[in-house]
């Protein structure tokens, strides 16, 4: 079984637009798709690191001197790179969301598609696991992570719900939530639901969107001018903060203006919106939501 197929792994790369010898940083290394392209583009004293929190990924270590791998979550970029000796970098890609492996080895709890007790860790050594969030949190932690990350109008009822349920005996496996929160499954949008449910409960579990805002605001320090970013997103929630941020250095409101008027912004964008063809997406369906945007630093 392949690790992982990269996504838009020629367009992605190409966004860095590669110095032979520059420093980058793949921040979600996985089965090492777009990490070996980056290395296949570096010149003998280049650079690349890549971070990955998920244990399994370290199996996919790449034998390359001018290669590190370390096991640890994106959000502490910076900590880690300056424990190498970095302080600025030429290029950082990502791309975010899970991996295929995840998706496709069934105990991990990713995928809908099986049987398995609720898990949906990234980084196996957390605490926090989909069985904490849907057994311990109270009803209105479950409304808020329905609501916000799974943007489903019944929220307030699948929290009652799973509250009802699980005082009668504690919810384990998949399956278990499947039956509990049957009512809200139709069944020609059953997959899409339960996709929305699942996607809500691994960003609380993993907090995702925490660390994408803690990620992204260290990569204005850590980009060196005219540095690059090339990112794929596959929900609303990121790629909304990926432009956001993208566009003003900033998740809400707007930037500060200089002297002259202008807004003071630490980066620009590079071209539009880039998504996968739709041959790239029969061959790859995870691909079917990527959307892939690249800014550099002013």
């Amino acid at each position: 079984m392949e690790y992982h197929n990269p996504v838009l792994l020629k367009e992605t790369v190409d966004g860095l637009n590669i110095e032979p010898d520059g420093i980058y940083v793949d921040v979600t290394f996985g089965g090492g798709g777009h990490s070996k392209e980056i290395l296949k583009r570096l010149g003998e004293k280049g650079k690349l690191f890549a971070f990955d929190q998920d244990l399994d990924a370290l199996e996919n270590t790449i034998d390359d001197s001018r290669f590190t791998l370390i096991n640890e979550n994106f959000r502490y970029i910076k900590r880690f790179l300056r424990f190498y000796g970095v302080k600025q970098v030429d290029g950082i890609l990502a791309d975010f969301g899970v991996s295929s492996h995840q998706f496709d080895v069934a105990e991990r709890g990713f995928s809908t598609r099986f049987e398995a007790n609720l898990d949906m860790r990234m980084n196996q050594q957390n605490a926090l696991s989909a069985f904490q969030v849907v057994n311990n949190y109270d009803e209105e932690q479950l409304k808020q992570v329905f609501l916000q990350y799974g943007e489903l109008r019944a929220a307030p009822a699948m929290a009652r719900l799973i509250i009802e349920s699980r005082a009668i005996e504690p919810i384990v496996t998949s399956e278990q939530l499947k039956k509990v929160l049957n009512k809200f499954l139709p069944p020609r949008h059953e997959n899409k639901v339960l996709a929305q449910i699942y996607q809500a409960i691994r960003i609380e579990v993993n907090q995702e969107i925490e660390a994408l805002k803690e990620f992204l605001l260290q990569t204005p320090e850590i980009l060196k001018v005219e540095g690059r970013l090339s990112f794929i997103s596959y929900h609303s929630l990121e790629d909304r903060l990926v432009k956001r941020f993208m566009r003003n250095g900033l998740f809400e409101g707007e930037p500060m203006r200089d002297m002259y008027g202008n807004f003071d912004v630490p980066l620009k964008k590079v071209g539009g919106l880039i998504v996968p063809s739709k041959a790239e997406i029969n061959t790859n369906s995870r691909a079917r939501s990527a959307k892939l945007r690249i800014a550099e630093k002013i």
